[in-house]
């Protein structure tokens, strides 16, 4: 299949970084490797599938792009976003010239798939529209947050264009099929790599730099959307508790924020550490979030938050530790902190769990099978 990424870059820097270290010869990525769409296009490559990518948020004349690092606080920039955003993009001038490109694009490249990641503000219905009727393409649109929570009119309006939305939290999937969506399927769009989702051999400087009993890695900001994840936190400082994060961290956690961590410098974070707390975003009351998969097969213990999923993908007590509440959390990080062996277990179980049943590999194919039956 010939497949066409309409995605949003972030981390331009990373993706810049991994095109210059790509050997002679060799294609270069065309995603950040610390991003999930990074392993997509590495298993369908290995399938046999053609793949490329239009960059949405490209501004259509030129301008350099760089990392977002997100606040709580109104900045010049945040401002900016959100007067453009209340712009429809049809009366936007760069955005009208973005859809004619990704027009252009998809007649030159003549997709069997168009595949959109989610959070659209740029590309329209009636482009959508135009591609499948110019090409026959299917419209895949993959989403690993909620509709109600986070969707704008423009992607509400593409809704009954899409043929197959793919997402990470089931109930997702049903407000997707509420808006219109012909299809939907709970399969998590993150997995993991083996070949580079593994624990990690450190340097003695980076063991000082990283080493503690307890370690986070993620966005924690705004506070309405990960409030439980703070509170999750909060209820740990009390123990050894390293927190990285790209983005700006709340005052009640500054005195544990180590920096920022992505990539491999995400998986060596938790390679230093004996266990990560892994708490879903508010909007996520599923679960199936990317961290899941990724400290399973980095081998550190997880404890995550009792939801849906962790009973779906994972066995309580065998391949994932639960909490219920915050004493809870408390009471299970205490123990399996003085508990090496049973920790132990549960990590190796752990990593062959995901290892066996959700390499991007298999998510490929568990693609595939839906893509043909629709």
């Amino acid at each position: 299949m010939r497949i066409l990424f309409v995605a949003a870059l972030h981390h331009p820097e990373v993706l810049q970084a991994a095109i210059a270290a790509t050997p002679p010869g060799q294609q270069p990525p065309l995603f950040p490797t610390s991003a999930a769409q990074h392993f997509w296009e590495k298993a369908l490559k290995k399938r046999g599938h053609v793949v490329d990518v239009f960059y949405r948020n490209l501004p259509a004349w030129g301008g350099e792009l760089k990392s977002q690092r997100y606040t709580n606080r109104w900045t010049p920039a945040r401002i900016a976003t959100a007067v453009a955003h209340r712009i429809p993009p049809e009366f936007n001038p760069d955005y009208r010239l973005r859809n004619q490109r990704l027009i252009d694009k998809a007649r030159a490249f003549q997709p069997d798939w168009l595949w959109m990641t989610g959070d659209n503000t740029v590309i329209t219905a009636s482009t959508l529209a135009q591609i499948k009727a110019e090409t026959g393409c299917k419209v895949i649109y993959a989403t690993g947050t909620s509709p109600i929570v986070f969707s704008r009119p423009v992607e509400r309006k593409s809704a009954r264009l899409y043929d197959l939305v793919i997402v990470n939290d089931y109930y997702h999937g049903i407000q997707w099929l509420e808006l219109g969506a012909k299809h939907m399927d709970c399969m998590p769009m993150v997995a993991c790599d083996p070949e580079f989702h593994h624990p990690y051999t450190l340097t003695d400087e980076q063991r000082k730099a990283f080493t503690c009993d307890i370690a986070f890695v993620g966005t924690l900001i705004p506070d309405n959307l990960y409030s439980q994840r703070i509170q999750a936190l909060e209820a740990l400082r009390d123990f050894d508790l390293g927190v990285w994060s790209v983005h700006e961290v709340p005052a009640s956690l500054r005195p544990f924020a180590r920096g920022g961590a992505l990539g491999e410098d995400m998986l060596e974070v938790l390679s230093a550490a004996k266990m990560t707390v892994n708490t879903h975003g508010d909007f996520m009351r599923y679960g199936g979030n990317m961290r899941l998969f990724e400290a399973a097969a980095v081998g550190v213990f997880q404890l995550a938050d009792h939801l849906p999923a962790t009973a779906r993908w994972f066995t309580e007590g065998e391949t994932i530790v639960t909490y219920q509440d915050w004493d809870d959390l408390r009471t299970k990080t205490r123990y399996y902190l003085d508990h090496d062996s049973e920790r132990e277990r549960i990590v190796q179980r752990a990593r062959e769990h995901v290892y066996a049943h959700h390499t991007y590999t298999q998510r490929v194919e568990r693609l595939e099978s839906l893509v043909q039956n629709i």
